[in-house]
């Protein structure tokens, strides 16, 4: 028998982009944007009760399902959505998640907060604040491009 945990955690990432409030959240809210630096979704319905889902993994590897429900969505200031990360048929996370979008010189100081609970050592607060960072750097790369 496999030993269960729960451990909890909280972590923040921010990061400041040369780009409008408005042009940031624009990354997170179409889905053809979001997809540049986001796994691209099967599922893409950004609305208040809406959801987005999307499978993919490494060759050979294991399948990862993200399934998240949008809470709160205020234009160009907020997205807030809970999700559960699978791993093959395992749950391996369940989270909250805050977006926000500030106005910071002529840019966007985006702030992103995680409430997770990481699932019976199948993952863990520092590889997924990892994988954030990385996510949120290839979304300032898109930024720059687009």
């Amino acid at each position: 028998m496999n030993e269960r945990s729960a451990i909890h955690n909280t972590f923040v990432v921010e990061r400041v982009y040369k780009a409008s409030p408005a042009k940031v959240f624009a990354y997170w809210a179409d889905p053809r944007l979001k997809e540049q630096w986001f796994s691209k979704a099967d599922e893409f319905d950004f609305r208040v009760g809406g959801g987005e889902s999307s499978q993919g993994g490494p060759p050979g590897g294991p399948v990862f399902t993200f399934d998240a429900r949008y809470h709160d969505i205020v234009p160009d200031e907020r997205i807030v959505y809970t999700y559960t990360l699978d791993m093959d048929q395992t749950r391996i996370s369940v989270s909250a998640t805050t977006v926000e979008f500030k106005p910071e010189g002529g840019g966007t100081k985006l702030i992103f907060t995680e409430q997770g609970v990481f699932l019976d050592d199948h993952d863990t607060p520092a590889q997924r604040q990892h994988g954030t960072k990385e996510m949120l750097d290839k979304l300032g790369v898109q930024l720059e491009i687009g």
